[in-house]
């Protein structure tokens, strides 16, 4: 005797517009200019498909909408070193801002040793309407492939003259001119800089703002010593500076989780902060605003960065053939307890 086969329900059947244009009275196409919400469509009339819409459980496909208007509604995101507290708290409002825009995103992420070229076939599959690339940059091959596909790309918190691809960063030259004069204004004349990644345009810049300020008011020989964008590599770093026979009495650090190390450090060997050793980071991330850190740093205007972000986006999809634009934002100074002022005094101790 055979074995029968379980019946179970029939999978309900999924409502579709059709459906939803039958109970509202209107025309299939109608039901999808009221969802885009594009003002074809009269207020009351987009009312009633819309209740339709509740009554019978149905969701657009947003998919199948992007294949016959062409637009996905979708930003990609791509962002490397995202284990650096800076790119989750810029991702943080980029999700945001998309959202208050009626936009998604879809983030990728390099894992550390891989390109950015190498992940860009991948993210080019998903049909997206834009490209917003973080802390990384794509060389001139993929820029002309995602030219080919119709993907505007904007660099963000990078910058690279004549690289093809409009830019939104923050002037981390000026940046680090204004560490620079912060610095010799309450003394100090034995300075060194904890670089970042050595390829970023970010470092580069920052340090040359520093150290060509330095170089105008008479500083040569500044100590330097090579890091990453980490904690570690901050601690490693000052480590090997207050081991010195000479050791600094200021340090400048390219990113705030440097500083951090460098202050976590410095308290463990007894150094006082801000009487002996001033440390500077740059970023202003929430954790430079502890009272544990009290961290002077240079803040990156991230709110007005993100929204100049989106509007070139916006404007590259209209204008594909636009030339490349790079948008540069002033950081500010914020004074807190890691370094002291001009009269010598600092915002409150740190440690030691």
């Amino acid at each position: 005797m055979g074995v029968k086969a379980a019946i179970g329900p029939a999978p309900a059947r999924k409502i579709t517009s059709v459906d939803v244009a039958r109970l509202a009275g209107v025309h299939q196409s109608t039901v999808s200019r009221a969802f885009s919400d594009d003002g074809s469509v009269a207020a009351e009339t987009r009312a009633r498909v819309l209740a339709a819409a509740r009554r019978l459980g149905y969701t657009p496909n947003a998919i199948a909408r992007s294949l016959i208007t062409n637009q996905s509604n979708i930003v990609g995101v791509v962002m490397a070193g995202i284990s650096s507290p800076f790119q989750p708290y810029v991702l943080e409002k980029f999700l945001q801002a998309l959202q208050e825009r009626g936009r998604q995103a879809l983030v990728f992420s390099a894992p550390p040793g891989q390109e950015i070229d190498d992940i860009l076939p991948a993210v080019l599959q998903y049909r997206v309407d834009g490209l917003i690339i973080t802390s990384a940059t794509l060389s001139s091959a993929r820029l002309e492939d995602c030219a080919r596909a119709g993907t505007p790309v904007i660099l963000f918190n990078r910058n690279v003259p004549g690289g093809g691809a409009s830019a939104v960063c923050c002037d981390n030259v000026e940046g680090g001119r204004l560490v620079a004069n912060l610095l010799l204004d309450a003394g100090h004349r034995r300075l060194a800089y904890i670089a970042g990644s050595a390829n970023s345009s970010t470092n580069r810049d920052r340090e040359k703002g520093f150290t060509d300020r330095l170089y105008e008011r008479g500083i040569v020989g500044t100590l330097r010593e090579q890091g990453r964008y980490s904690y570690e590599s901050g601690y490693e770093a000052a480590r090997r500076l207050l081991e010195r026979d000479d050791p600094p009495d200021a340090i400048f650090c390219a990113s705030d989780i440097i500083a951090l190390g460098a202050l976590d450090l410095a308290r463990e060997r007894g150094v006082r902060v801000p009487d002996d050793l001033s440390i500077v980071g740059f970023d202003d991330i929430p954790m430079a605003r502890w009272s544990a850190y009290a961290l002077t740093t240079i803040r990156q205007p991230v709110d007005a960065m993100i929204a100049a972000t989106l509007a070139l986006l916006q404007e590259r999809r209209a204008a594909p053939d636009a030339p490349p634009v790079t948008k540069l934002f002033p950081g500010a100074l914020v004074e807190r307890g890691s370094a002291r002022r001009a009269s010598g005094e600092a915002g409150g101790p740190v440690g030691g």
